[in-house]
């Protein structure tokens, strides 16, 4: 059982990405959203990681929080 408390680190680690501070905050400086894509549809994810998006929110997972405060964070432009 994971005891983890989902952050961003943990969230990008998940979905294999770079993990450190600079590296989420040059992936947020270099990727954003319009209001008319949903997180999991941005071009920039690949299939598994949209799977993995998509099934976090679908189930309301411990990862929902995290991945909302991600998109909210894309969308800041």
């Amino acid at each position: 059982m994971d005891t983890n408390t989902p952050d961003l680190a943990l969230l990008f680690k998940q979905l294999g990405l770079e993990s450190d501070q600079e590296s989420i905050d040059n992936f947020l400086v270099t990727h954003s959203l319009a209001d008319t894509v949903s997180l999991a549809e941005a071009p920039f994810w690949n299939s598994a990681q949209q799977a993995f998006i998509r099934e976090a929110i679908a189930e309301d997972a411990q990862w929902s929080e995290v991945i909302d405060q991600l998109d909210t964070l894309l969308r800041r432009r």
